[in-house]
């Protein structure tokens, strides 16, 4: 264990509290006051265990009331991270999400990881209002947060709304940055839902297969033309929206 993982002790108060509860009140007192910042991870429990001279059950009772307080995160394979502060969406607002990523105080990064053009099928047409014939863009892109993944994004734009869609490549700029500055909309639609990440998700957002993931299916319109249907898909203890309201009269 490192020097920094040494556990900072509330001696005055050890006496009062059981072990469990001493060990829990060492761990939230280092994370609370930012001795252990967001990421880092706290000793192993075998450490804890040698430290505290206490059976590896009572290290993990208190860690995990940690977990469950929402604190730590328990990782596979890895360890157990204090959690970086969830994000949070307003139910009805148009989030962008490099922005989003940056007032959390974390360094942002995107990813493409596929690129497609063609005429649009029935099911998309489904997903996203256009006239039979038209031609859409596909992209499938990751949000990353610090080293984490933040969240999944599969976009379709309507090249007929949006030609100079076709010219950008979206290496660099995340496409729903892109339409914010290019392209002023008019009228959302935000449907919110749970699901628990398939094999697939989980290996992106690197969460386990299972998990539950917040999804937000969003479409978007400028006057009468349909600019963009996305889904958004969010580790479940990684986000959060927020809606704010007056009584309705």
């Amino acid at each position: 264990m490192s020097k920094r993982d040494t556990i900072a002790v509330d001696v005055p108060n050890a006496k009062a509290l059981s072990l469990h509860e001493r060990i829990l009140q060492d761990l939230e007192a280092n994370i609370v006051s930012g001795r252990w910042p967001p990421g880092h991870r706290i000793p192993y429990e075998h450490e804890l265990t040698d430290q505290y001279q206490c059976s590896r059950m009572t290290v993990n009772k208190a860690v995990t009331q940690l977990m469950r307080s929402g604190l730590v995160q328990r990782r596979r394979k890895s360890g157990t991270y204090v959690t970086f502060p969830k994000g949070q969406s307003a139910v009805l607002e148009i989030q962008d999400i490099p922005l989003e990523v940056e007032a959390r105080g974390q360094a942002y990064r995107y990813e493409l990881l596929g690129r497609s053009e063609g005429e649009a099928t029935e099911a998309d047409r489904r997903a996203l209002p256009v006239e039979r014939g038209d031609t859409v863009l596909k992209l499938q892109s990751r949000h990353f947060a610090g080293n984490r993944p933040f969240c999944l994004e599969d976009r379709m734009i309507n090249l007929a709304a949006v030609p100079d869609a076709s010219g950008e490549a979206f290496d660099t700029v995340a496409p729903g940055h892109w339409l914010l500055e290019q392209v002023p909309w008019s009228a959302a639609e935000n449907r919110i839902r749970a699901i628990a990440a398939n094999v697939a998700t989980a290996k992106l957002l690197d969460i386990k297969a299972g998990d539950p993931c917040l999804v937000i299916e969003r479409r978007t319109w400028s006057g009468d033309s349909h600019i963009t249907h996305v889904l958004l898909t969010y580790p479940g203890d990684y986000h959060e929206l927020v809606a704010q309201f007056t009584p309705a009269r």
